[in-house]
């Protein structure tokens, strides 16, 4: 046996060009005019079906190029095509860095979700936003990665005020946000109304809706994974940005052997609550303001190494009186940081090695008529990871990798002076996972892995293994399934008002994690033109759901578990999108039909219900025109099913005569059976850019949102009458439209 396990360690060691004849390609993709690696670029060698798409970290390699001359074709949306004359030697390794050009027009560019055509790209359950797209499409006050990702099917909003993530059924705390490879766990801004990550800083943006690899976890939904710029690496270049919400900074440039990224943005709507504050309007917030602050230093230590220092802080602050005798002050905010190293070990084996902190704090606090209130909750997350990527030929990639951190997650309760929960739980955790693809032809690909996850707190210990198949009967058509087992050790206490007030909590002995099974079945198809066709068909399980439990009315002195209830849920659908990528037209056609429930005990018997977030139908438009070199329109219009929600129908008082009690009674509809009135909403908007005398090129932006001023529901309160009716009043979300204008300076 100790033989074979040396055998194998010398035939994984070995150089590729002493077994085999084929040559290896292998580089960096970057931008020609910022040094900006590329994420997804694909490299083809004409003639053969052989090639490759850059990592997160701009890196490709293709194996097994037999010897002779070729043209190698590296593409990226919204870039020239590169053409290259390539002549490689019988078992030579080449290294072969591209830099590629932008695109002159743009506008004649603009990509939804990503191309169709690459290796990568399309993948099942995947969807991609760039940055120029986010700034594109007519947005609340501000250009908005998740107000954008919502805009796809399967992705459903909780209201106009929420940019929280709905995906195939599941809540926001089934999702994973990473900002280069850090876990980001509250990220919005203004309470929810959009997201922490600043438009100005991110690079590219990938959605796993489901079905996502082994190199994941932590989370039984679904991905976000968020990467910023590392710097204009040729220039000092910069973006100011104007806008009645918030505005935008950003400078980049080079330093050194690498360079720098700052972003910064911050909120600009104090004066206008100050004026209106002294009209004495009532509702306006006594204090308000958010900030965050993006920052990255890149640094090459040589051709095969790399490293990157990257920062970020973010933080809201409200105070309003909304009645008399009652104050609410909100505060809470993120802060990351992680220190980043790539290392070529061979042409064939890169790896990526990311050390991270994040935290996470709220201390909101109440007074109620006289009583106060306050919360303090913070999460601390450290955390070492390494990833490991190995291509030793053509037909074979592995990945593998670790991630190891500690937990820390602190609750505290006062009421009215007196502590009423205090809860700390530190916990370590380890993950590992390893990961096979393998093509055994052109035109089928299978990727097989497993992830293994320990969390301290209560010793669990889950096996989640992964599967994925492609076949592409021709060169335009791809057939896809994946399976996938999740698990979660965490839980967000939610509320969907103010997120200022959601709350970690986590597994413990006895509160078992989260888990679940994904199944999903995709078919895709390009046509000409830059048309693209794709369906998926998702159903996923979620068990040992847990959450607070609504009816304890006094959690002093009870257990950690003694807190929480446990459920299951399921949900299912269909997802159908026709987008085109290409020409003055461009856009996308989404339509989703789901369904998802939640069953937990002490709710409605025990029999499963709709959580608010159910849909069955969900459409949604975008259209993208140029009209002409310095003009363009943006529209977007979506479309669904009313929220589920439970009405009382009556209201009645029962006197116990013996005692004189009496007993108020409301009785209600079937639990989370009654639905809102559909949602609708179209929005427009114009930009037009050009020079600014010389010194800068300029981008003026008019939105208008919910043009033709739909009410929509946003939900609905009950008061009860002494004859034993129930009153209704609707409060509307956006009910008229909302113009919005943008300038922005880019130099």
């Amino acid at each position: 046996m100790r033989n074979l396990f040396h055998a194998l360690i010398l035939m994984m060691l070995v150089s590729p060009a002493s077994a085999q004849e084929p040559a290896t390609l292998s580089g960096f993709i970057q931008d020609a005019d910022t040094g900006e690696t590329l994420i997804l670029a694909n490299v083809l060698v004409a003639g053969t079906s052989l090639g490759a798409a850059t990592n997160t970290s701009g890196y490709y390699v293709v194996t097994g190029i037999p010897a002779g001359s070729y043209q190698v074709l590296v593409s990226y949306i919204g870039y020239e095509t590169a053409v290259l004359d390539v002549t490689v030697a019988a078992g030579e390794e080449r290294r072969l860095n591209v830099d590629l050009v932008p695109a002159g027009l743009v506008v004649d560019e603009v990509v939804v979700s990503g191309e169709r055509e690459g290796l990568e790209d399309g993948r099942i359950g995947v969807s991609r936003m760039t940055t120029a797209t986010i700034r594109a499409l007519p947005t609340i006050l501000e250009p908005d990665v998740f107000r954008s990702l919502q805009l796809l099917p399967g992705v459903k909003a909780a209201s106009d005020y929420s940019s929280g993530l709905y995906i195939r059924g599941g809540s926001p705390d089934q999702t994973l946000i990473l900002l280069d490879h850090t876990t980001v766990y509250n990220p919005t801004h203004v309470f929810g109304f959009f997201s922490t990550f600043n438009p100005d800083a991110v690079k590219d943006v990938r959605l796993y809706k489901g079905g996502f690899p082994a190199e994941f976890g932590g989370r039984i939904g679904s991905v976000v994974d968020v990467y910023n710029k590392d710097g204009n690496r040729n220039r000092t270049a910069g973006r100011v940005s104007l806008g009645i919400l918030a505005s935008r900074a950003l400078i980049e440039g080079p330093h050194g052997k690498g360079s720098y990224m700052l972003a910064v943005r911050r909120s600009t709507l104090e004066p206008v609550l100050a004026a209106l504050r002294n009209q004495d309007i009532d509702g306006i917030p006594n204090n308000f303001y958010f900030y965050d602050i993006n920052g990255k230093v890149t640094l090459d230590l040589g051709p095969n190494d790399k490293v990157s220092v990257a920062g970020y802080a973010g933080r809201d602050d409200v105070g309003i009186e909304p009645l008399a005798l009652t104050t609410i002050d909100l505060a809470y905010g993120n802060r990351t940081g992680s220190v980043n190293w790539t290392h070529l070990f061979s042409d064939q084996v890169f790896s990526n090695f990311t050390f991270t902190a994040s935290r996470y704090s709220s201390q909101p606090d109440l007074t109620i008529g006289g009583t106060a209130i306050s919360r303090n909750n913070t999460v601390n997350d450290f955390s070492a990871r390494g990833d490991f990527e190995y291509v030793p030929n053509e037909r074979l990639a592995t990945k593998a990798g670790f991630w190891s951190g500690v937990f820390t997650m602190r609750l505290r309760d006062i009421f009215d002076g007196q502590e009423s929960l205090s809860q700390r739980i530190q916990a370590p955790y380890l993950s590992v996972y390893g990961q096979q693809r393998y093509r055994p032809g052109s035109r089928t690909e299978i990727i097989a892995g497993v992830r293994g996850s320990w969390f301290g707190e209560g010793n669990y210990l889950r096996i989640e293994p992964r599967v994925s198949l492609e076949h592409r009967p021709t060169a335009d058509l791809r057939l896809q399934l994946a399976y996938g087992r999740y698990s979660q050790f965490l839980t967000l206490i939610s509320n969907e008002v103010f997120t200022g007030l959601d709350v970690w909590l986590t597994t413990d002995d006895g509160v078992p994690p989260a888990y679940g099974d994904q199944f999903v079945a995709g078919v895709k198809r390009t046509f000409g033109g830059g048309w693209n066709l794709e369906t998926e068909v998702y159903y996923r399980t979620m068990r040992g759901l847990f959450q607070l439990d609504p009816l304890l009315l006094d959690a002093a002195g009870l257990e950690y578990e003694e807190l929480f209830q446990f459920g299951e849920g399921s949900a299912s659908g269909v997802e159908v999108l026709l987008e085109k990528t290409r020409g003055k037209v461009t856009g996308l056609l989404g339509y989703t039909l789901g369904t998802t429930d939640r069953a937990f005990p002490n709710l409605n018997g025990g029999e499963a219900y709709a959580p608010k977030y159910d849909r069955l139908h969900d459409v949604n438009a975008i259209a993208n025109v140029g009209l002409g070199r310095s003009w363009k329109m943006t529209t977007a219009f979506v479309y669904a099913t009313g929220q589920a929600y439970t009405e009382p129908v009556s209201y009645y008082r029962l006197v116990d005569s013996p005692v004189d009690n009496v007993i108020q009674t409301a009785q209600i509809s079937r639990f989370q059976g009654a639905r809102l009135p559909a949602y609708h909403r179209l929005d427009a908007g114009f930009s037009k850019t050009g020079g600014f005398f010389g010194v800068a090129d300029y981008e003026l932006q008019l939105q208008v949102l919910n043009v033709y001023a739909r009410e929509n529901v946003w939900f609905r309160f009950f008061e009860f009458e002494d004859d034993g009716t129930v009153s209704r009043t609707t409060v509307p979300q956006i009910p008229v439209p909302v113009p919005n204008i943008a300038f922005t300076l880019t130099f």
